[in-house]
């Protein structure tokens, strides 16, 4: 990077670009409630109130601006409010919009006034009151991003950066006509995203609609591929200027998750030049956002593999990889059209979605496998002549548990978002919130624990009715005593029963068992926006809460421990190396269970020493692709330096790690979340 990016990554790291950051404090609500405002205009107007209370700051030398300056965003109800409404309605998470993709290329091609007066059509011929509210939400929200545009024109020309003035005379009013115009569009679109409330905004195919403007500089002569490289390097340092302020369950956990390569519609390959060098930003910079996913396929290369394993050496948790030929025909079969299929990115960790078109909600609920095995112990386990017999009362508990946590998502209400509304194919044109719902409103439930749940069935079929080592009664009082007294017993189904990751078809094909039945279970259920349900392989933090809602388990875990992360292997699997997790776990019909979910696996840093050790994470990773892989994380840590981080955090405060879908900063995070790392399963060279 040259000395101008430098001077921001500096500052950006050592976190003193916080110190730009005002006092301000606005308090609205009671405002609002005083003067009976709707939902929609108290967005819009909290919106206004924001960006005019922004104060433009413009850093030496930077090419791309907008910083936050205010810390929080003021609530907008009132908290007997907020209770009427959560009381009436179904509030997911914070009851903002948010884990979906906005469409960036249209409007990065025409601009914010094209839109406006899009907007200002509809206004004119709005037939309803919603209607009316909306398009002048929109042109409220528009118009007070251009006029905090304006503020940071006058202050670069007040500073005598005349460059900078020119490119926000051009957009975000106008489209883009350069990369780097197109890269500070961008910029001020999604930095005006949050301020609306919206969270978890993903960026999308950055490679695929931003690599015309990059590509149309580069044969112009415009840039110096050394030019656009710092240009990108600027880019992405400017998503961690104010990710501290954006919500998750822990710092780092803020959605910005950006999807590079895969095909296209026609079957064609997108990654190219702007792919790689993103890579290579990425693993210089080291920072924790954006987060990377790469698409893959059987066609792609291996070079792009050596790439990614590159920028896994790095330590930062990803690249993410997604498997085109499991992904497309999955969706497709989900009701999603092929074209549609074709444009599929991640949202905020690894659930599938659409740009533009997609309202879908990936992670709205979670269901628990080893739970659905307890119940199922307890219940029916001493009534059983066979395993069978006990395992048809597994698949009916899933099926239940399906039932039931669909049966309980009704009445679901969000807050208007009309400005993330411009980004939704059909909004403007039906003058209809996104909020209401889009082409596509589909619901994604996690499967937690799927490993705990087939190494606990694997251990009763052979003890308690194969075997019969073990009475199905002793077996009930061990879990209900968390092993206290059996300690032969927690020794054989801890260490040696058998294990899914081994590639052991006694263990693994019970996995792919409870699989089917959990996407059984949701097929043919509609929720209440005419969608279908979701069955997923990923855990996001349930791996902590729902081990904690659970005692002890026939696998020999016990009450407190955690479960595998995602898509992965029980924390005291004795396993026989890398691939034969990666076979036990290819077994899946992996396109039934779309929402998504990697296999997530722990290398020990030294394995990436040398070209050759690399080059043999690269065919790994293309082998789980070219055997029916779905998704695939690869994390390079070193537990002596996580235990010395625990120890002294103040000498770490650039460590990263992955923790379930998102990279973050390991001194930030909770205890629980950093101990769980330090315990995952680590292979090594």
């Amino acid at each position: 990077m040259d000395q101008q990016v430098k001077k921001i990554y500096d500052l950006v790291r050592s976190k003193k670009i916080r110190s730009f950051r005002t006092d301000t404090v606005l308090n609205v609500a009671a405002d609002f409630k005083a003067r009976n405002l709707t939902p929609i205009e108290r967005v819009t107007e909290r919106f206004e109130k924001l960006l005019a209370a922004e104060t433009p700051v413009i850093l030496d030398g930077e090419k791309i601006v907008f910083l936050r300056t205010i810390r929080a965003l003021p609530p907008l109800f009132e908290e007997d409010e907020w209770n009427v409404i959560k009381n009436a309605h179904y509030i997911h998470e914070m009851g903002h919009v948010c884990n979906i993709s906005p469409g960036y290329e249209d409007i990065l091609k025409s601009g914010l006034t094209a839109v406006l007066e899009k907007a200002q059509s509809g206004l004119t011929g709005a037939a309803q009151t919603e209607q009316a509210l909306f398009y002048k939400s929109v042109i409220r929200s528009i118009r007070a991003i251009l006029n905090l545009t304006q503020r940071y024109r006058d202050e670069a020309i007040k500073l005598g950066r005349q460059d900078i003035a020119d490119v926000l005379n051009n957009v975000p009013a106008g489209g883009a006509k350069s990369f780097r115009e197109a890269l500070q569009m961008f910029r001020i679109l999604h930095f005006s995203l949050w301020y609306e409330g919206e969270y978890h905004n993903t960026v999308g195919r950055f490679d695929k609609y931003m690599y015309p403007y990059f590509k149309a500089d580069l044969d112009g002569g415009k840039l110096t591929e050394e030019e656009a490289y710092n240009l990108l390097l600027e880019f992405f340092i400017s998503f961690n200027r104010d990710s501290d302020l954006y919500p998750g369950v822990q710092q780092g956990d803020n959605g910005q998750s950006l999807v590079l390569g895969g095909t296209d519609e026609n079957g064609n390959e997108v990654f190219n030049k702007l792919s790689e060098m993103c890579l290579n930003a990425s693993r210089e910079l080291l920072l924790i956002d954006p987060k990377i996913n790469v698409r893959v396929s059987a066609k792609t290369p291996e070079s792009v593999y050596r790439l990614g394993t590159e920028l896994t050496k790095a330590g930062l948790g990803f690249p993410q990889y997604s498997n085109d030929d499991i992904v497309i025909p999955g969706l497709i079969e989900k009701g999603y059209t092929p074209k549609d299929a074709a444009d599929y990115v991640v949202a905020a960790c690894w659930e599938f979605i659409i740009p533009k078109f997609g309202m879908d909600i990936p992670n709205i609920g979670a269901l628990s496998f080893p739970k659905v095995v307890d119940k199922c112990v307890h219940a029916n386990l001493t009534g059983c002549s066979g395993f069978d017999q006990f395992f048809d009362h597994v698949v009916s508990g899933i099926k239940n548990e399906c039932s039931a946590i669909a049966d309980g998502l009704k009445n679901l209400w969000m807050i208007p978002a009309p400005y993330m509304s411009i980004f939704m194919d059909g909004c403007l044109e039906k003058g209809q919130d996104i909020s209401l719902g889009a082409k596509y409103n589909n619901y994604g439930f996690h499967g937690t624990g799927v490993s705990t749940a087939a190494d606990s069935l694997a251990a009763i079929k052979m003890y308690v009715f194969d075997k019969k080592l073990f009475g199905a009664q002793d077996l009930i009082a061990a879990l209900d005593n968390d092993y206290a007294g059996y300690d032969e017993m927690l020794n054989i189904l801890r260490y040696q029963a058998p294990k899914m990751g081994n590639n052991d078809d006694y263990v693994d094909s019970l996995a792919v068992k409870l699989l089917e039945a959990f996407a059984d279970g949701l097929e043919g259920k509609r929720n209440e926006r005419g969608g279908c349900f979701r069955a997923g392989t990923g855990s996001a933090m349930y791996y902590l809460w729902h081990a904690n809602e659970l005692g002890a388990t026939a696998d020999g875990r016990k009450k407190g421990e955690a479960f595998g992360a995602n898509y992965a292997p029980s924390l005291f699997l004795k396993n026989n190396g890398p691939l034969s997790v990666i076979k036990s776990f290819i077994k899946p019909a992996l396109k039934k269970v779309i929402n998504g979910g990697p296999l997530t696996m722990e290398f020990h840093d030294t394995l990436f020493r040398d070209d050759e050790s690399k080059n043999k994470v690269a065919s790994l990773v293309q082998y789980f692709i070219r055997g029916g892989g779905h998704q695939l994380q690869l994390n390079a840590i070193n537990r002596e330096t996580l235990l010395a981080a625990q120890a002294a955090p103040e000498n770490y405060s650039n460590l990263i790690v992955r923790i379930w879908g998102w990279s973050a900063y390991f001194v930030e995070l909770d205890r629980e979340y950093q101990d769980h790392v330090i315990s995952r399963q680590e292979f090594a060279s």
